[in-house]
């Protein structure tokens, strides 16, 4: 099962490269709008973020060795949230260096905003990092407990089984729940934009001094 992974390094590199190919395919589909992503950006994500996800789990997987059992059921966690925070970022460098188009109320683009797009992926870092850590920490936090107190010492099947059962449950709200943590059309005060941008605003009529910009999931 995923939380026993750690105990074969061939596993945890496959599966490692498998879970940040399917990221990198995921942080490119739901970007803010349809900002555009070249090849050689899309290769340069997929090996870092593919890179520090093996490196991590392999470098906590030996620490681990001489660990509490709870630690060791931790790697893939700590693996898949230093990868979410390289995996994000590099698929939607486009976003940070070309800005995001920020509008006012009444749907006036004021201009694109290096800081918008900045704040709004460090949003969805937050909110994927979320996601993970009630399966990732929660179930090994609980199949510790149970194994400590020999409730499933003679059941083979019955770790297999938990996992798969939690993961469905807490898949079920935690993907929605952090999902919403931060709303789509997310408000950024004006006050805080470029100075140009500032600018930009002050001429609209009336002046905003909100501005709203699509984070991207």
């Amino acid at each position: 099962t995923f939380f026993f992974l750690f105990r074969s390094t061939p596993a945890v590199v496959f599966w490692q490269w498998f879970n940040q190919s399917f990221n990198a395919v995921v942080n490119y589909t739901n970007r803010s709008g349809g900002s555009p992503v070249d090849e050689s950006l899309l290769i340069k994500s997929y090996c870092a973020a593919t890179g520090s996800a093996v490196a991590t789990a392999l470098s906590l997987n030996h620490l681990a060795k001489k660990a509490p059992p709870i630690f060791a059921r931790l790697v893939p966690f700590s693996a898949v949230a230093a990868a979410n925070m390289v995996n994000i970022p590099f698929m939607r460098n486009k976003e940070i260096t070309d800005g995001l188009p920020v509008y006012d109320a009444n749907n006036n683009l004021i201009g694109n905003s290096q800081k918008a797009a900045v704040t709004g992926i460090s949003m969805v870092v937050v909110s994927r990092i979320g996601m993970a850590t009630p399966g990732m920490i929660g179930i090994p936090v609980i199949l510790n407990y149970l194994e400590r107190k020999g409730t499933i010492r003679h059941l083979k099947w019955a770790p297999t089984a938990i996992q798969i059962g939690l993961l469905a449950v807490f898949l079920t709200f935690t993907t929605p729940m952090c999902c919403a943590l931060f709303p789509q059309q997310t408000p950024i005060q004006i006050s805080s934009l470029e100075p140009e941008l500032q600018e930009r605003a002050k001429k609209l009529n009336p002046p905003p001094t909100v501005g709203y910009y699509n984070k991207g999931l």
